[in-house]
């Protein structure tokens, strides 16, 4: 199945002051190469298109491995120690955490976790958010507890205080950038909406991309 790239792309923007990922990434979803993940497989997704993007930059200099599979990151959390064998196979789910551990696996590339402890506190950490797309550009994972699904944030709004959300959980066939962004799966939120009596885990790849980097 053919992935959208750059799903974000000709979305506006909410307001003047925004920071966003710099250089390709494809946006993996529920069921894009044809393993049935509802319900499951939504971190898993997130650290895909992750890796893509990782892969992109990394391809300038070296040949990079593949973006892996849902089984291949499996394996590598039960080969790391975190998961136990029954784990390989499984319809578990991961979160931000795992997705910090596959990403150094894999590519090499340590990732910062940012814990909050509630919602309500996520404008603290939006100038540190802000900062690391300017800085870095590299997409982030957000996933929480009693909201936990995970999610790329593909960039920062300051003002309105909002993220740009890629959200994993459409299954069906390849969209538009247009039909992604007009359906939802690719939109600004803004913090107010998010859950403010659960935590969130943000992972943040520690790798600058080659793009040229400033509040876009």
């Amino acid at each position: 199945m053919e992935l959208t790239m750059n799903a974000h792309n000709g979305l506006a923007k909410p307001g003047s002051s925004v920071a966003l990922v710099s250089g390709t990434y494809k946006y993996y979803h529920y069921g894009c190469d044809n393993t049935q993940d509802q319900g499951w497989g939504c971190g898993y997704r997130t650290l895909q298109t992750i890796c893509s993007w990782i892969e992109h930059e990394k391809q300038q200099k070296e040949c990079p491995p593949s973006v892996p599979s849902l089984m291949q990151i499996q394996e590598a959390l039960v080969t790391m120690g975190d998961k136990n064998p029954p784990f390989k196979g499984s319809k578990e789910w991961i979160g931000s955490f795992e997705v910090c551990l596959c990403v150094d696996y894999f590519y090499q590339v340590p990732c910062k976790i940012l814990h909050i402890n509630h919602g309500s506190e996520l404008n603290s950490y939006l100038d540190e958010l802000f900062n690391h797309f300017k800085d870095k550009g590299s997409p982030v994972m957000i996933g929480g507890e009693t909201d936990n699904s995970s999610k790329g944030i593909m960039g920062v709004c300051k003002e309105p205080p909002s993220l740009l959300i890629v959200d994993p959980h459409y299954s069906g066939p390849p969209l538009s950038n247009t039909e992604l962004q007009d359906r939802g799966w690719v939109h600004w939120k803004n913090l107010e909406t998010f859950s403010s009596d659960s935590f969130y885990n943000l992972c943040l790849p520690q790798i600058t991309s080659s793009s040229s980097i400033s509040p876009r």
